[in-house]
């Protein structure tokens, strides 16, 4: 059976480096449709203000001479889409996880939150790493599929396109570390205050072995 939280859920949304650099600067999503994850994004942030669900946003930062995320750059700005709405924390980071050198656990633990919806970019960078970090320090961990993204990489180990990476790291998700949904199927959870199901890593195991082709 798949796992879910037996204990109240107390939600904050975590959005995470929605930013220019994204849109028209050196990293270009490309999977899902950014059109669609800014939508979506915007969705969840006016479902979670109407909720009452505390939204932390967050922003990636580096040196003024760096190629991207240079801070005081236009491509440094957050998007339009998270800068024109609430926000009940902020912080900056420059390391992948939001954790790491921010007041971040601080402030959830201040708001006594224990399950974390993430929203934003990258699928595979900050948002793993956060989620990771997240798992491990015991918060249920919910991602929202189509409002987060990737961008493809080559180098000496290989080539792998956005979506590859986005389903990949989706799938990883959902076996062990948090509830993957569409943006819709997390409204629903939150309106109806439930947790999203998550698989585990034996269960997702056993039905890979069932879809491998021989």
């Amino acid at each position: 059976m798949s796992n879910t939280t037996t204990n109240t859920v107390k939600r904050a949304l975590i959005v995470i480096d929605v930013q220019n650099e994204y849109f028209i600067g050196n990293m270009l999503i490309e999977y899902p449709d950014p059109k669609v994850s800014l939508h979506n994004i915007g969705r969840a942030m006016d479902a979670a203000k109407a909720a009452g669900i505390p939204v932390l946003v967050v922003q990636h930062s580096a040196s003024e001479s760096s190629p991207i995320f240079a801070r005081g750059s236009k491509s440094w700005e957050l998007h339009d889409v998270v800068a024109s709405r609430h926000a009940d924390h902020s912080i900056e980071k420059n390391m992948a996880s939001v954790f790491t050198g921010t007041d971040a656990a601080a402030w959830l633990q201040k708001n006594e939150i224990n399950t974390l919806s993430i929203v934003g970019y990258m699928t595979h960078n900050c948002n793993a790493s956060t989620i990771y970090e997240a798992a491990h320090n015991g918060y249920q961990v919910e991602t929202l599929s189509d409002a987060t993204g990737s961008l493809p990489y080559a180098n000496a180990a290989g080539y792998v396109s956005a979506e590859e990476i986005h389903r990949a790291y989706s799938v990883v998700f959902h076996s062990n570390f948090a509830a993957v949904a569409s943006t819709d199927n997390w409204l629903a959870a939150v309106r109806d205050g439930v947790a999203l199901p998550v698989s585990n890593v034996l269960e997702s195991h056993l039905a890979g072995r069932q879809r491998k082709v021989v």
